[in-house]
């Protein structure tokens, strides 16, 4: 065998054996990052479903407190009077432009 031919095997072999190990760290950090990311993500779905749950939570709460009943003649007195001060209060402020 001549020693051209059989240097030649040798640089095949190296070339093949590189090529190999630059593949599998590409493929290694390829698949870290990805199991990274799925982390993340996992993480990000977690928070989001217990922000979820504890806004339901304290929605469904406030809901069930009891409320204080509100009297609806009063209301609308508490209007009515509020409506008349401030007609009163927009024909001050007319006769004063005029």
């Amino acid at each position: 065998m001549s020693n051209s031919l059989l240097h030649a095997f040798f640089v095949g072999r190296a070339t093949a054996e590189q090529l190999y190990e630059r593949l599998e760290d590409a493929l290694t950090d390829t698949l870290t990052a990805l199991s990274k990311f799925d982390a993340q993500q996992r993480e990000v779905l977690r928070d989001f479903v217990s922000a979820v749950q504890d806004a339901a939570t304290q929605a469904e709460q406030t809901a069930a407190a009891p409320t204080t009943p509100v009297d609806l003649q009063e209301t609308i007195d508490n209007l009515r009077a509020e409506i008349a001060q401030l007609k009163v209060e927009l024909q001050q402020y007319r006769d004063r432009q005029s």
